[in-house]
């Protein structure tokens, strides 16, 4: 358990979401949070204004990728307990931040990864090539590295000093999978929680595109099998 008060961190990449961003912002219980950085990945639609009168602290990274924005967002935390990541386009519920934070605080698990998969009426909100996508990537997680995942949600929750250890490296979409891999590898307290999903405000950026789920889904597989046969138990 934490002795103190923990500080909590939440890291919102973003790229062109001036539409979701402060509702985003708006629904974060903000009683336990420390800080909320936006990480603008290269708008150009004005997000990063909205966000700092929103309330967030802005930093910048010109490298797009979701991966480099999450590292950025890590780089800038002023030294948190739990850094909790959360996407900038309204699709997850930022009031069910406190789900994910208190198995950590609790010191009942070191990371917690809100799963879409297992909250309610999925299938509605949930576009079919992530909901596929997921289906095949948690499948072969279980069948190659022996966890049960239900879903790669990016809405999640770790203890500092473990995301510190993980050595996280992916500057773009295997960002969630490497966390999953590297904590099952390294023997994290993993868990999931249901959440709830919407419709994002916009158009994804990944799943919402033929080019971006056809550059995602090889990635994520890559990932998983990149570091399946490469064989390193630690990192």
């Amino acid at each position: 358990m934490i002795a103190h008060t923990p500080r909590i961190t939440v890291i919102i990449p973003a790229l062109n979401e001036s539409a979701s961003i402060s509702h985003v912002i708006r629904d974060i219980p903000q009683s336990m949070v420390s800080e909320i950085i936006v990480v603008d990945n290269g708008s150009i639609d004005g997000t990063a204004d909205i966000a700092r009168q929103a309330g967030a602290r802005v930093v910048y990274e010109s490298h797009r990728g979701y991966g480099a924005a999450c590292l950025a967002g890590i780089a800038s935390a002023e030294k948190p307990d739990i850094i909790v990541f959360l996407d900038g386009d309204y699709s997850d519920y930022p009031d069910e931040l406190s789900l994910l934070a208190e198995p950590i605080i609790n010191d009942e698990a070191d990371l917690v990864i809100g799963s879409r998969m297992a909250g309610a009426n999925v299938r509605r909100v949930l576009l079919p090539q992530a909901y596929w996508g997921n289906r095949l990537a948690t499948f072969l997680l279980r069948l190659l590295y022996g966890f049960k995942f239900t879903d790669l949600g990016p809405f999640r929750a770790i203890r500092a000093q473990s995301l510190k250890a993980l050595g996280m490296c992916d500057r773009d979409f295997g960002w969630t999978i490497e966390m999953q891999i590297k904590a099952v590898r390294q023997g994290l307290r993993i868990q999931e929680m249901p959440v709830r999903y919407r419709h994002r405000i916009g158009t994804s950026k990944i799943s919402g595109t033929l080019t971006g789920s056809i550059k995602a889904g090889w990635k994520i597989l890559y990932t998983i099998f990149h570091y399946y046969l490469s064989g390193v138990r630690k990192y």
